[in-house]
C-alpha cells in the first residue's frame, strides 16, 4: 500500500511532463512554418517622368508641375514621330536627346502615343519601360536583377519587409541616359579630429 502512491505520483507527473512536450512541440511547429512562407513584396517604382511630363515651374509649396501623357495625346490626333528634336516645333520643344544613333520610333510606338514599343514591334505600356530598356542593355539588367545596378529603399532580406526597387527610369532620363560627371566634394568634417579648435 504505501508504494501506491508514490507510483500514482510519478505517474501523475510522467504524465504531466508528456503533455507539456507534446503541446510546445505542437505550438512550435504552426510558428516555425509561418515564418519560413511569410515573404513580403518586392515592388518596382513607377517614376513619374515615364507617364507625365515635366511643364516648368513649381505649383503649392514648390512641386514641380507635371501633366499626364494622355492629357494632350487621348484628344489630339496621332502624327508622324519626329526624326529627330529639331523637327519638334509644339510640343517637347527644347527636349534633349543624346541616346546612341537611335530616334523616337526605336523606343515609342507610333500613332500609339503614349506607348512604347519592343524590337518585336509589340505596344508596350509605359510603365513597363524597364522591358524596353533590357533589350539593349544586357549586362545592366542582370546586374539588376541580382540587385548590383539601380538601387533599392526596404529590405533585401525580403522576410522581414517590403523592398521597392528603383526602375531604369529613377536614376536615367530615357532620352538623354548617360549620367552627367560630377565634381567629388570634399568629405564631411569629423568633429573628433580637431578636438583643441574652438569655434
Amino acid at each position: 500500500m504505501n508504494n501506491r502512491p508514490w507510483q500514482m505520483a510519478l505517474g501523475l507527473a510522467l504524465l504531466s511532463l508528456g503533455c507539456g512536450h507534446e503541446d510546445q512541440r505542437a505550438s512550435a511547429v504552426p510558428s516555425a512554418t509561418t515564418s519560413t512562407q511569410t515573404r513580403f513584396r518586392t515592388s518596382i517604382n513607377i517614376p513619374e517622368r515615364l507617364t507625365s511630363v515635366d511643364v516648368g515651374g513649381a505649383g503649392n509649396g514648390g512641386v514641380e508641375q507635371r501633366v499626364r501623357c494622355e492629357t494632350c495625346h487621348a484628344v489630339r490626333p496621332p502624327k508622324p514621330l519626329p526624326e529627330s528634336m529639331s523637327a519638334l516645333t509644339e510640343f517637347h520643344v527644347g527636349m534633349r536627346f543624346t541616346h546612341g544613333t537611335l530616334s523616337c520610333t526605336a523606343c515609342h510606338a507610333e500613332g500609339q502615343p503614349p506607348k512604347l514599343k519592343l524590337a518585336t514591334g509589340e505596344p508596350l505600356p509605359t510603365a513597363s519601360a524597364l522591358q524596353l530598356c533590357a533589350q539593349c542593355h544586357g549586362p545592366q539588367y542582370r546586374d539588376y536583377e541580382h540587385g548590383a545596378h539601380g538601387g533599392m529603399n526596404g529590405y533585401w532580406d525580403t522576410s522581414a519587409g517590403n523592398r521597392t526597387r528603383n526602375h531604369c527610369v529613377d536614376c536615367h532620363d530615357p532620352h538623354t541616359p548617360q549620367v552627367e560627371a560630377v565634381s567629388p566634394k570634399p568629405p564631411p568634417r569629423d568633429r573628433f579630429l580637431n578636438q583643441g579648435e574652438t569655434h
